[in-house]
């Protein structure tokens, strides 16, 4: 079992792409196991496999905070065939990742996070045609408005791909809003790797934007492309499996958020 997540190990936070090639290349191992089943732990929740909880690649039990989210990493493991396919194992691969390799480490992987904000898919804009400027602008505005206005994040936006130097503050304004918790920050990686942007990813978990706003914004210039030009079914497979990885993330994000306060 640990050889299945071997390419997660040793990683400061999990790249899904990676992962999914990673995997592709691996040969699917058999199952071995009758029952994936849920069971409490210190800290959360334990995944057990014909009773035993599943470990990382070093050994570490993979102990998940929320029952909801167990539960759904735990159907990962039984909706398996006779061979287990880590790529159709999104939220596993992201559990895996969390409890190897950003546990101890949820500074560095914020400080990886937060190097997006200087190079943000959102600065960087079309020049015509004027239909694609303006998508963009209605996609990618909203999020520079929100955090100009409530992180007091003020950015700077370019025109083409000549790289622009954000200012300091605006980096840290951003970088401070960062969830602190380790499952947050990995989901957060992960939707920012996908989407390229850390902005959109985070006004995802400020609830800013939904996940729906979130991955249209995050392909704009994909989907204005195929309109002109057709659908590439290639690119298309592509983005199924990056939206698969990205519904995880997404899921993870849910299912760790403290509940809002009560009303009076």
């Amino acid at each position: 079992m640990r050889e299945l997540f071997e390419e997660a190990a040793g990683q400061p936070a999990p790249d899904p792409r990676e992962s999914a090639r990673a995997s592709a290349r691996m040969p699917l191992r058999k199952r071995f196991y009758k029952e994936a089943g849920v069971t409490e732990a210190e800290g959360g929740f334990a995944i057990t496999l014909d009773g035993k909880p599943i470990r990382t690649p070093s050994g570490r039990q993979v102990v998940i905070p929320a029952r909801a989210l167990a539960d759904a990493v735990a159907a990962e493991w039984a909706a398996q065939g006779e061979a287990i396919d880590p790529v159709t194992m999104p939220l596993t691969r992201i559990a895996n990742s969390v409890v190897e390799g950003v546990i101890d480490r949820v500074e560095l992987v914020s400080d990886d996070l937060a190097k997006y904000f200087e190079t943000d898919l959102l600065f960087y804009r079309a020049g015509h045609p004027e239909g694609l400027v303006a998508r963009e602008a209605a996609h990618w505005d909203p999020v520079l408005f929100w955090a100009a206005e409530t992180l007091g994040a003020h950015f700077i936006l370019s025109e083409g791909v000549m790289h622009v130097k954000q200012p300091d503050e605006a980096v840290g304004a951003a970088r401070a809003a960062l969830p602190q918790d380790a499952w947050s920050v990995a989901a957060l990686h992960v939707v920012t790797t996908l989407s390229g942007s850390a902005l959109l990813a985070l006004a995802l978990a400020h609830g800013a934007q939904d996940a729906g706003q979130v991955w249209a914004a995050a392909h704009v210039d994909e989907d204005w492309n195929a309109e002109q030009w057709g659908v590439d079914e290639e690119a298309a497979g592509r983005r199924a499996i990056r939206l698969r990885d990205f519904e995880a993330a997404v899921a993870v994000l849910a299912a760790v958020k403290p509940p809002a306060p009560a009303g009076p």
